[in-house]
């Protein structure tokens, strides 16, 4: 696999370390990519979910925490719970697991709901008043104001 040496780019900025993360994160191959499989909505301009398919995984055993913009999804099923069963055939996979989702800034998760297997986060893009773009009233010289309005915030 080809390497790309990025960091000429970063000699000459200053706080974009999470932008050097999400590179270096990109490049690395994890072999249990798909588990457990999820899907990413965006449900309106502001609002977005995603939903975890785990199966076999009860509330106690899932852990949701965001720290320093990444979402992280844990899901561990304790040891006595699986030696008290035999398996003719085991198709659920009941593995442990971590999931991180990258999350841009200003989006926060509003909740979480475990439902027929599923896990649902619901996550929101909150702008800060200060962010937003504001209209700026411009006076001419005839005593005339004519106003700008800002472009909605992305």
């Amino acid at each position: 696999m080809r390497t790309f040496d990025l960091s000429p780019l970063f000699r000459t900025t200053v706080g974009f370390d999470r932008l050097n993360r999400l590179l270096d994160a990109a490049q690395t191959v994890d072999g249990s990519a798909g588990y457990p499989p999820y899907n990413i909505e965006k449900l309106d301009e502001d609002s977005y979910g995603i939903t975890m398919a785990v199966a076999g995984f009860a509330e106690d055993d899932l852990d949701v925490t965001v720290k320093d913009n990444v979402l992280v999804v844990t899901g561990r099923i304790g040891s006595k719970e699986t030696n008290e069963k035999r398996y003719l055939h085991r198709g659920i996979a009941t593995r442990a697991f971590e999931r991180r989702f990258e999350l841009a800034d200003h989006i926060h998760v509003t909740g979480a709901r475990l439902e027929n297997g599923l896990l649902h986060l619901e996550l929101v893009r909150e702008v800060p008043e200060e962010l937003k773009p504001r209209k700026i009233a411009i006076a001419s010289d005839g005593g005339h104001t004519k106003a700008i309005e800002g472009q909605k915030a992305a």
